[in-house]
């Protein structure tokens, strides 16, 4: 038996058969060229309603096996696109009269890697056109560990190739210019495992038009995009305690990418996996994959119910195929030495002290630059934080140049650990103070505070900067609910008794801004 699958979200008109006997999948696809400039929302959907009846009946005819279910993309995407395989799919459905199967468009292109790897509960990396994120599974959802801030990884570098003049699409422009290009200095911008590709994009035109060659500009784009993406990954995996990373999504099909996602990984000692070119680009491949798992799952939809959503995140989508026993319980580190994302820290009795090596996936000038000036930063933000009253290490010496640090040792564990309300309330109250005092820690996450048998801690200000700035205050908090979902089993309850802590001791605003960051339908 097999599944047929259609995928519309944007460009990609296309149509798979799945055989599920065999694993075999057979993809027609008829992708929409726009003339000029990006995607034309209107002539994607004219583009889609003339190409689906095309690619269904090509799939439909190179099928073996009889038609037990119709799988189609029900978003996040463009409405018009989507109404129209919507539509499709439905009609096909009745016509063949078997079940009909809504798949998440980016829950697809991570569950394809997922399944084609054979790895256990790896951390998933998405890297498309409309959309960039992190995503672990945990208790019956994929939870979001970190996204853009902004806009998708392809559309951002799409932003400057049509600056240049560059048709769409721009990325294989950028990858080809870049292989003879230099490195030169762009802004770099992670925030936890948050990311943001608005200022790096400026920065690009403005090289541009300043008479950078473009070579160049293409080369750094990449090696500064591609290395916020993996160093995302890497926290991530740090995080989770996960040794698995998949990778997914159209801008996956960048060699540079996997090179230095591969490279992390290799460092790491984690296991890394990118399918094969054709299913990281949109198609209906993955859309008919992940139905059959949907299907198994009984997990089908009535026509009534079939409606499209153009925001439909990854984390509203109840994963009904895979077992709560699959979520990502983080690995605890031995005591004597913690390997982190950017650092190892050896544990002694009473000090630590923490190294900054190398990254070998980053060009030299940049890796150079980041552990400089974060090592720096480090040192003076945790002394700060203290002067403001938040319980952090006492710094004992810094080594700019070969970024070492060392620090007295506090706490027992990571709050990762030992997730309990008054430990996370705790957090909230600390967070607010760093905020009146004009600080941002940047990474706060589960695995940064420390809990000791009376005190919280806050460690590892790496990311963090001065700004008075009630969105960056925001995004702290943004970052530490992100962390939440990750790593504990009731994370609602405790974003809640974080909150209340936070609204307890700091300004209200700064949890009203977070409502709109949580409200901004990224992902589209």
């Amino acid at each position: 038996m097999a599944v047929l699958g259609i995928e519309g979200t944007a460009w990609a008109a296309s149509a798979a058969v799945f055989t599920r006997e065999t694993n075999a999948v057979s993809i027609e696809t008829d992708a929409y060229q726009p003339d000029s400039g990006g995607i034309h929302p209107r002539e994607a959907a004219e583009h889609m309603g003339d190409a689906i009846p095309r690619v269904v009946e090509t799939a439909l005819d190179r099928a073996d096996e009889p038609i037990e279910a119709v799988a189609f993309s029900r978003g996040p995407g463009l409405g018009p696109c989507l109404r129209i395989v919507g539509t499709a799919a439905r009609a096909l459905a009745q016509t063949l009269d078997v079940p009909l199967v809504g798949v998440n468009h980016m829950v697809a292109h991570l569950e394809i890697g997922r399944q084609r790897s054979g790895f256990e509960s790896p951390v998933c990396l998405n890297a498309s056109g409309a959309n960039a994120h992190v995503l672990g599974y945990r208790n019956g959802r994929y939870r979001v560990l970190g996204e853009t801030m902004d806009t998708g990884v392809g559309n951002a570098i799409d932003k400057f190739t049509r600056h240049v003049g560059w048709t769409h699409p721009g990325g294989p422009k950028v990858e080809a210019a870049a292989s003879d290009g230099e490195y030169v200095e762009l802004p770099y911008v992670v925030k936890g495992m948050d990311f943001s590709f608005s200022g790096i994009m400026s920065a690009a035109k403005d090289a541009y038009d300043d008479g950078t060659p473009v070579e160049d500009v293409c080369f750094s784009l990449q090696e500064n995009v591609f290395a916020m993406l993996t160093e995302v990954a890497e926290r991530a995996l740090s995080l989770t305690g996960r040794d698995e990373l998949v990778l997914g999504g159209g801008v996956g099909q960048n060699a540079r990418l996997r090179e230095m996602l591969e490279e992390m990984c290799e460092q790491r000692g984690a296991d890394f996996f990118a399918p094969e070119p054709r299913f990281l680009r949109d198609n209906a491949g993955m859309i008919a994959v992940l139905g059959a798992e949907m299907l198994a799952a009984g997990d089908t939809l009535a026509v009534e119910e079939s409606g499209v959503n153009p925001n439909f995140r990854p984390d509203q989508v109840d994963v009904t195929w895979r077992d709560d026993a699959e979520s990502a319980v983080p690995r605890i580190d031995e005591e004597d030495e913690v390997r982190g994302a950017e650092a190892t820290v050896e544990i002694g009795e009473d000090r630590v002290v923490k190294r900054r090596l190398p990254k070998s996936y980053r060009h030299p000038e940049l890796d150079e630059r980041l552990r400089r000036e974060r090592t720096v930063l480090e040192a003076r933000l945790t002394s700060d934080a203290r002067r403001a009253g938040v319980p952090t290490p006492v710094v004992y010496d810094v080594d700019r140049r070969e970024a070492v640090l060392e620090f007295e040792r506090v706490g027992d564990a990571d709050l990762r650990e030992t997730l309990t309300p008054s430990r996370v309330r705790d957090a909230g109250r600390h967070l607010a103070a760093m905020h009146g005092a004009g600080l941002v820690h940047g990474d706060p996450t589960t695995r940064n505070v420390r809990v000791g048998a009376e005190r919280t801690f806050f460690i590892d200000f790496g990311l963090g900067y001065y700004t008075d700035d009630v969105e960056d205050y925001a995004m702290d908090l943004h970052v530490f609910g992100q962390s939440l979902a990750g790593t504990a089993d009731d994370a609602a309850a405790l974003q809640t008794a974080f909150e209340d802590a936070y609204r307890d001791a700091g300004d209200e605003s700064v949890l009203d801004r977070l409502r709109e960051v949580e409200g901004r339908g990224r992902y589209q």
